[in-house]
């Protein structure tokens, strides 16, 4: 695997890539509070496929690409990300594939800009129209399993929580186990080294800050084949909202459930993602 910095959109973005240069491309967006190494699995397996993978610690993330308002992160400016990303690469086309945060931007991605997505892979996040339904009185269970993004969204309060008071980022390692992914994992280290730098964790906090339901609430249906991997384990997205996805995905739809894993998907469950991701993308030359 390289390690690669790419400049795009006057940021300097670092990035991690497998397989050949010439191989199908494939587009990795990560989560809050992860970096692009949550997807070493993944781009491994892409990789040895025969693929081109690239995953980048995206808006916030990356030290290089670390605005300080909060308006710099909204949606049109992660698509825009996204987008140059893979223009730098000379992707005209690419599969696409988001977990958490990224997912949702990779649905929206996919929905607005339909011709530069070959296939769509979501993992943990539903369709955001449906995310929204659920979320604004469709059902109870999901607004009470989002309340944490009202914390997230208070400055200060967040950091503060997160951090810790002297900045060791127990608050980070307390919630990372709760929700499933335990201290004996190394990638707990490496995500919350990455979000102790200055600034860091304040800037993956605005993409709470910065949303808004309007900037979601044009999506229409997705058009390309679409691979949706929800866990029953993920206390953060409940069932609702993961099984009204259907009914948003006018192309080939397959929405696969994994028992008993929680919501850090490709760090615990890498093999049986990496498997639905291989089988989704030879499915869809």
């Amino acid at each position: 695997m390289d390690h690669i910095e790419l400049r795009a959109r006057d940021l300097t973005f670092t990035a991690r890539t497998s397989g050949p240069a010439d191989g199908r491309p494939v587009l990795f967006l990560h989560g809050f509070p992860q970096t692009a190494a949550s997807w070493d699995d993944q781009l491994e397996a892409v990789g040895a496929a025969g693929h081109r993978g690239l995953a980048f610690d995206q808006r916030g993330y990356s030290p290089g690409a670390r605005p300080a308002e909060v308006g710099a992160y909204v949606m049109a400016e992660l698509l825009a990300d996204a987008l140059a990303v893979a223009d730098l690469q000379g992707w005209d086309r690419f599969d696409l594939v988001g977990h958490d945060w990224g997912a949702m931007v990779a649905w929206v991605l996919a929905g607005r800009h339909p011709d530069r997505v070959r296939t769509l892979t979501a993992v943990s996040v539903p369709h955001p129209v449906a995310f929204g339904s659920a979320l604004l009185g469709g059902d109870p269970d999901q607004a009470s399993r989002s309340s944490y993004i009202e914390v997230f969204r208070q400055e200060g309060v967040a950091e503060a929580a997160l951090l810790g008071e002297d900045g060791s980022g127990d608050g980070l390692r307390a919630m990372f186990a709760a929700s499933g992914l335990p201290a004996d994992f190394p990638i707990v280290e490496v995500f919350v080294a990455a979000m102790r730098e200055p600034g860091a964790l304040t800037a993956a906090l605005n993409w709470y800050r910065a949303m808004t339901p309007e900037s979601l609430a044009d999506l229409g249906p997705i058009a390309m084949p679409t691979l949706y991997v929800w866990s029953t384990e993920d206390i953060a997205l409940g069932r609702k909202a993961a099984e009204a996805t259907a009914g948003l995905v006018e192309g080939p739809y397959r929405f696969e459930i994994l028992e008993g894993v929680s919501h850090w998907i490709p760090e615990t469950a890498p093999e049986a993602l990496n498997a639905l991701l291989l089988d989704h993308l030879a499915a869809h030359p």
